[in-house]
């Protein structure tokens, strides 16, 4: 059983990598293209459209930006994780069996489908994340107004 729930986690992990790879080349690429346009965009007559252009591309990279960090922050937290099964308390790295589904502590990208399987992935600081840490077999958790019995933690 735990070979099995090795493979399992170490696809989970696999994915979230995948997820944060995308994220991080989609954000590179975004600040790319903002930064592109903003220095094709030449100033004519116009004055104040091409600074209200330049000011807009600016906005539109610091946003990436941001985007950007947020996933270097995903990749720290992925390249820190013990994926590795245990017991004791649901803590980062765990996957924690529930009446509702089985979820990934690690970070927050959603839904993930493993051999035929649907797993959550959810940060520890995200709302569900939060309410699961320290959970064990047999605990119970309320989310949403939904009751969540916890039947396994590896």
């Amino acid at each position: 059983m735990d070979n099995e729930y090795s493979t399992i986690k170490a696809a989970l992990l696999a994915a979230c990598k995948q997820y944060v790879a995308q994220r991080l080349a989609n954000a590179q690429q975004a600040i790319a293209s903002a930064s592109d346009a903003a220095a094709d965009d030449t100033k004519s007559s116009a004055g104040d459209k091409f600074e209200t252009t330049r000011e807009m591309m600016q906005q539109e990279i610091g946003r990436h930006q941001q985007l950007l960090a947020e996933a270097q922050r995903m990749a720290q937290v992925l390249a820190a994780l013990n994926a590795r099964p245990q017991t004791g308390p649901a803590k980062l790295g765990s996957l924690v069996e529930t009446s509702r589904g089985t979820f990934f502590l690690a970070i927050s990208a959603g839904r993930l489908d493993i051999g035929g399987q649907a797993f959550w992935a959810v940060s520890t600081a995200s709302p569900m994340g939060h309410q699961l840490i320290g959970v064990e077999a047999g605990d119970h958790v309320v989310f949403n107004n939904l009751e969540y019995v916890i039947h396994q933690v590896v």
